[in-house]
């Protein structure tokens, strides 16, 4: 028997009668609840449930966790899940998510609570990871099915899924298999109890068998909705990440605060410069500040016009504009030293429209204090009393401001808000700079600079900096003193070996810091078979991350071997492989991503003072947040505000932030958005009753294979 509106309410009234609120609720069999549009997590700390509380974070979904392992927790019962708001029944979470489908003890009062409080306000339940069982709506393994590793293995999102809840994918699940001495996945397989109202949603082959085994699946039993998942993961693991949204799609049907979109841009620095080769004999980079005063004979890299023909050409096979970071100078350098003529700059020029352009600096100096390079690593130079040197507020703002104007004289379509200086410099540098250059915030204001670079790996979160806001950037294992294929495997190895093997030792001394080698990769093949995959890992990582921060190669990347192609190619191929045609790479500039990453940390500063409410009452969803503060949400098709559309269509829904006047926003959603009813009966024993079993987490999953930081800018 179907569950209709009508017995939700009565099921409502009764909850609400056993709860002792008052007699106004006596008519609650003809009231539309309200749920609150925030999110319950029960943790047991295990990596399933923090992985999707991590989700939640990211997205800006408000949640509250429940961790079952501290003895301070909450009680969760009728009075913890729902009480009355102006006399209408009000469930204080639209969704459950439990570390499986009964981590409490047999017969628990709690997980009868939550069995009543689901039923009642037809709240569904994610089950994070949990033994496939007739309580789950599944054949215990042992009965034709699979318990094991599934590292390596392809699974598949199923027509159900892709009608469903995961739609925004092309329909491969692939599990990582990055090491193979680690375990980094587990999972049952499993098929549906006969009779059960199971639809697998993500399935993959059972090992010597035909048939095929759910690893997420909804199961609809007793007046509730369960995602079962049967599959173990942490945050950063590919197939977690795949799906995420699409779990949480599920346990919201398409409606809540926040909002998930997948983010890839790539700066590329040093535009009309040289960059310094490395020297493999010297292993520093001569004309850098690596290599002693007078070492090796410098050799820059700098690219050509058919470089530039293949950049464009490039962007148009893969519809995506590379954000170019210009040092003026350059050209002018180069123009001086061949007669007027620079065929690079001016073929870049004629293209200028293909590309996004940014203010890098004119001549790409050092912008902190002034370095004293007779000894490596360098040091900032101090004057007599001790005191620092710091490059001035002139020649900073010189830099800046020459740079623009080079760039207007030469129609470059620039957002004179925008700038990355040379290294990142004038920001603070460890060890040697631990603090900003004094004169740096003046220089920035002088020159209208809102939106200023800085590098992730030093600095992960925005801050301010006179008037501009940090924009941090994700540095690339792709080595600025490298044109060559060679010549990157060679640093790299330098970089991440030993020093009985001829390397820096960094890994030796650093070991938790590095991506380390157990020997030297063969310089031929080394930068294909090794580099560029972890390389397109991690890039890939961030894009699945809901991350829009940048990243950052440079010119000499795109000269000679074009060494950043595979690496690009293989994130946006990689991409496009996996995510349907709704659900495209997300390509903003510098200035789109610093407003971004600015209205996130506003809402949830909002969010966590606990300034921000939100509910649905049938087709209305009601907001109420700090004036000023944008409110992101994610609702489905057809969703209207103020009599108008909301928000940007983006996997199969709409998303978009709205900014609070500091009265209620409100949204009218479809008819089509009601969520899906529960069957009343269905076999298997009720997971109120019984436990879980205990489940299986490999090593891989507790801490993920292999450890990738993100490199420094050298």
């Amino acid at each position: 028997m179907k569950r209709t509106r009508g017995t939700i309410a009565l099921a409502v009234g009764a909850l609400i009668a056993a709860l002792g609120l008052p007699a106004t609720t006596a008519h609650a069999d003809t009231t539309t609840p309200r749920i609150d549009l925030r999110v319950l997590v029960v943790s047991d700390g295990g990596p399933a449930t923090d992985a999707i509380a991590a989700e939640l974070e990211t997205a800006g979904t408000p949640y509250t966790e429940v961790d079952l392992l501290r003895s301070d927790r909450p009680v969760i019962d009728g009075d913890f899940l729902a009480d009355t708001a102006d006399g209408t029944p009000r469930g204080r979470f639209q969704a459950v998510v439990l570390p499986n489908d009964n981590p409490f003890p047999a017969d628990s009062t709690e997980m009868a609570a939550l069995v009543d409080y689901e039923q009642a306000f037809a709240v569904p339940q994610v089950d994070a990871y949990t033994y496939a069982r007739p309580e789950a709506g599944l054949q215990y393994p042992v009965y034709g099915g699979y318990s094991g590793s599934l590292d390596g293995v392809r699974a598949q999102v199923t027509p159900a899924g892709r009608a469903g809840p995961f739609g925004y994918l092309d329909g491969a699940v692939p599990f990582e298999d990055n090491s193979p001495t680690v375990g980094e996945s587990y999972a049952y397989l499993s098929t549906p109890v006969a009779g059960a109202d199971f639809t697998p949603y993500v399935d993959a082959a059972i090992p010597g068998q035909s048939a095929r085994g759910s690893l997420v699946g909804e199961y609809r039993h007793d007046g509730r909705r369960e995602l079962v998942v049967t599959f173990v993961y942490n945050q950063y693991q590919q197939q977690f990440r795949l799906l995420a949204r699409g779990i949480v799609e599920w346990m919201t049907g398409g409606v809540h605060l926040g909002a998930s979109h997948n983010y890839f841009a790539v700066h590329v620095d040093d535009v009309f410069a040289g960059d310094d080769r490395w020297d493999t004999e010297l292993n520093c980079t001569p004309g850098d500040v690596d290599c002693p005063q007078g070492e090796g004979t410098p050799d820059p890299i700098r690219m050509t016009p058919a470089d530039v023909d293949h950049a464009t050409a490039w962007q148009d096979r893969q519809d995506f504009t590379l954000d170019l970071a210009y040092n003026g100078a350059g050209s002018v350098d180069h123009r001086q030293d061949n007669n007027g003529a620079d065929p690079l700059a001016d073929r870049f020029i004629a293209e200028r429209a293909q590309f996004r352009w940014i203010n890098h600096t004119y001549s790409h100096p050092f912008l902190g204090c002034e370095q004293d390079t007779t000894v490596v690593p360098w040091r900032c130079a101090t004057n007599a009393d001790g005191s620092t040197k710091w490059v001035g507020r002139n020649t900073i703002s010189d830099e800046i401001a020459t740079n623009r104007v080079w760039g207007q004289t030469n129609a470059l379509p620039l957002e004179n808000g925008e700038l990355v200086t040379g290294e990142h410099s004038g920001l603070q540098v460890l060890p040697q700079q631990s603090a900003d250059n004094p004169n740096l915030a003046p220089a920035l204001a002088d020159n209208g600079i809102t939106w200023l670079g800085s590098d992730n790996s030093r600095e992960p979160q925005q801050r301010q900096v006179g008037p501009a806001t940090t924009v941090p950037r994700y540095p690339m294992n792709v080595f600025y003193n490298a044109g060559r294929a060679a010549e990157q495997v060679d640093e790299y190895n330098w970089i991440y070996t030993g020093r009985a093997q001829g390397g820096s030792g960094i890994c030796e001394d650093h070991p938790d810091t590095s991506t380390c080698l157990p020997a030297p990769l063969d310089t031929a093949t080394g930068y294909a078979d090794h580099i560029v995959p972890l390389e397109t890992r991690i890039g890939l990582g961030h894009v699945l991350a809901n991350d829009p921060k940048p990243h950052f190669i440079h010119q000499s990347n795109l000269a000679e071997d074009r060494i950043a192609y595979p690496v690009l190619d293989g994130i946006l191929d990689g991409y496009a492989g996996l995510f349907a045609d709704s659900t495209p790479v997300v390509n903003l500039r510098q200035k789109d991503i610093g407003a971004e990453l600015k209205r996130r940390a506003a809402w949830k500063a909002a969010v966590a003072a606990g300034q921000v409410t939100a509910h649905r009452v049938g087709d209305t969803v009601t907001v109420e947040a700090p004036a000023g503060v944008a409110v992101p949400a994610t609702m489905p098709t057809g969703t209207s505000r103020a009599g108008s559309g909301f928000g940007s269509a983006y996997a199969g829904g709409l998303s978009g932030w709205t900014t609070s006047a500091g009265t209620p926003l409100t949204f009218d959603l479809p008819a089509s958005a009601t969520p899906p009813a529960a069957t009343e009966e269905s076999p298997g024993q009720s997971s109120a009753t019984r436990s879980a079993p205990r489940t299986r987490v490999p090593a891989g999953v507790r801490e993920p294979v292999p450890y990738t930081p993100e490199p420094a800018d050298r």
